[in-house]
């Protein structure tokens, strides 16, 4: 059993959501520290893992006022370490992808305060595994992008640049991208991809209340909003969507 030590900051993912993908690891780390920051993406299963009093809530709600910022956060954990705490920093997915692990841990250095990277299982790969999408393919694909959907894909200074991945071919994961999926269909469109490549749509991938849609880059917008799919969800794009349909009467 791995018992957190006094004075450090573990890093921790906690897998997509399914309890029975957290490592073993997170799950000994959970049970002994003293504290834990939480966002508000592990499931209430993995969050009842964290002794009474343990807890803190830092999660980030879209659209709302209730939100901790990242310099916040960032604060708390050196302070609750320099006081000798055990923390651990507990993330949806993995907390080098998409998690802002990369920042905290350059502060906690920083700062002197000593800390430990725990691997999840990443979303962008599991959520859409498990509703029968590889991500990468021999048939359809031999590389896998993943990049945000917060941005505005028509703003001047966007970091992702569509164009180049609708010349790039491979598979697109897009995650946070459920509000922007008009937006970014049509820029990868207006760059030269093919409506008619396969897109699906998987929301709370791995939990009991997964859904999933599935259509085009023309018709994607109206799937998602037939079947309703909300945050947090990812959007995979390229031919491999597709093996679903061949996969999905399978799938348990």
């Amino acid at each position: 059993m791995t018992t957190a030590e006094a004075g450090t900051v573990y890093l921790v993912g906690s897998g997509p959501g399914d309890p029975g993908l957290l490592t073993v690891k997170a799950r000994d780390l959970l049970e002994s520290a003293d504290v834990v920051l939480h966002d508000r993406l592990p499931g209430p299963e993995i969050l009842d893992l964290i002794p009474d009093g343990n807890a803190e809530d830092v999660g980030k709600r879209a659209h709302s006022d209730k939100r901790t910022s990242q310099a916040e956060i960032n604060e708390r954990l050196v302070a609750y370490a320099t006081d000798g705490k055990s923390v651990v920093r507990l993330k949806g997915g993995d907390p080098f992808v998409f998690g802002r692990g990369g920042e905290e841990a350059e502060y906690l250095a920083d700062h002197g305060v000593p800390f430990e990277v725990v691997p999840g299982v990443t979303s962008p790969v599991a959520a859409p595994g498990v509703a029968g999408i590889p991500v990468t393919h021999r048939d359809h694909a031999s590389s896998v992008t993943f990049v945000t959907g917060h941005e505005d894909p028509t703003k001047p200074e966007s970091s992702v640049d569509w164009a180049a991945l609708a010349a790039a071919g491979g598979t697109i994961v897009v995650l946070m991208g459920v509000t922007r999926l008009p937006d970014y269909t049509a820029a990868l469109r207006d760059s030269g991809m093919d409506p008619e490549t396969p897109v699906a749509l998987v929301e709370r991938g791995t939990r009991p209340n997964q859904r999933v849609a599935t259509g085009t880059l023309d018709t994607i917008v109206a799937a998602r909003d037939e079947v309703g799919i909300e945050p947090p969800a990812v959007t995979v794009i390229g031919g491999v969507a597709g093996v679903r349909e061949e996969l999905e009467a399978f799938l348990r």
